[in-house]
């Protein structure tokens, strides 16, 4: 009989060489996110300087102090790193509106903070050139909307706690919390960047606050919008309304009557005399 051969058995690797390939990896990583972050640095201080996204990878390359040959180990080309600054701005801006509305005394006002933020956040600012948000942005949504949906991931997950937690609470009716936070979202900000809305001959801007009702109302049915401005309407007002005499509704009541009566008048029959009156 032959012998039937061992497994062989798997010698562990040894812990220096682990050791020495993480350190050997961290090292590579740490330096390939150095270079990125210059990029993206010179690409900021283009934007700012010429005020416009108007530029070439060649005049990042000059402005990084880097090659051309490590700006394409990292980047696709100039559409991708204004992806990747579009994208870094979202998620600081996620981050600053987490942070603040942390201090809402409950579900639903954290959301009120963060919609009032991210308003604000979104409007132009007079003098003040954005054209990351202006001008790609913009671009983006209309040739890869897909980019700008995952750009925004980490505001729409935000949002959605938040709506999720007023629905727990009772604060908020919501099958779907996730649409309803992405509505939230886009109203506010394409309403904050949208033209005044004209009222006569002059522009009316759509303030922070208007919004905000609106949303309000969106997801509480109206109710709770109902009970604040009861609630914040003048004492004059709410006593003029209490005493003032109700519609009448006897109106419609005397013309039915009215009614009755010709119709009794033309179906009761005639008298004796009114008969042989007619006849005469």
């Amino acid at each position: 009989m032959s012998a039937v051969p061992a497994d062989p058995v798997e010698t562990p690797e040894p812990a220096w060489r682990q050791r020495a390939v993480e350190r050997s990896t961290r090292a590579a990583k740490l330096r390939a996110e150095q270079r990125v972050q210059r990029f993206l640095d010179a690409a900021q201080e283009l934007i700012a300087d010429k005020g416009t996204t108007d530029f070439t990878v060649q005049e990042i390359v000059e402005r990084s102090r880097q090659s051309l040959r490590s700006f394409y180990q990292h980047f696709d080309g100039k559409h991708e790193l204004l992806l990747a600054l579009f994208e870094d701005a979202l998620s600081r801006s996620a981050a600053q509106i987490r942070e603040a509305a942390a201090a809402g005394r409950d579900p639903l006002d954290r959301l009120r903070i963060a919609v009032d933020l991210l308003y604000h956040s979104s409007e132009p600012r007079a003098g003040a050139q954005s054209p990351l948000f202006t001008d790609f942005a913009i671009q983006l949504l209309v040739s890869h909307p897909d980019q700008v949906a995952s750009a925004h991931l980490p505001l729409l997950g935000f949002f959605t706690e938040l709506v999720e937690e007023a629905v727990a609470a009772g604060q908020a009716v919501s099958p779907k919390p996730r649409r309803t936070a992405s509505l939230i979202m886009q109203t506010a900000m394409f309403t904050a960047r949208a033209p005044a809305a004209p009222v006569g001959a002059h522009p009316s801007p759509i303030s922070a606050e208007e919004v905000w009702a609106f949303c309000l109302g969106g997801i509480t049915g109206g109710a709770v919008t109902a009970t604040r401005a009861t609630e914040e309407q003048p004492e004059d007002e709410a006593e003029a309304q209490a005493t003032a005499p109700e519609p009448t509704a006897k109106a419609p009541a005397k013309k039915a009557t009215a009614s009755r009566r010709t119709t009794s008048r033309a179906t009761a029959p005639k008298s004796p005399a009114r008969a042989s009156r007619s006849k005469a």
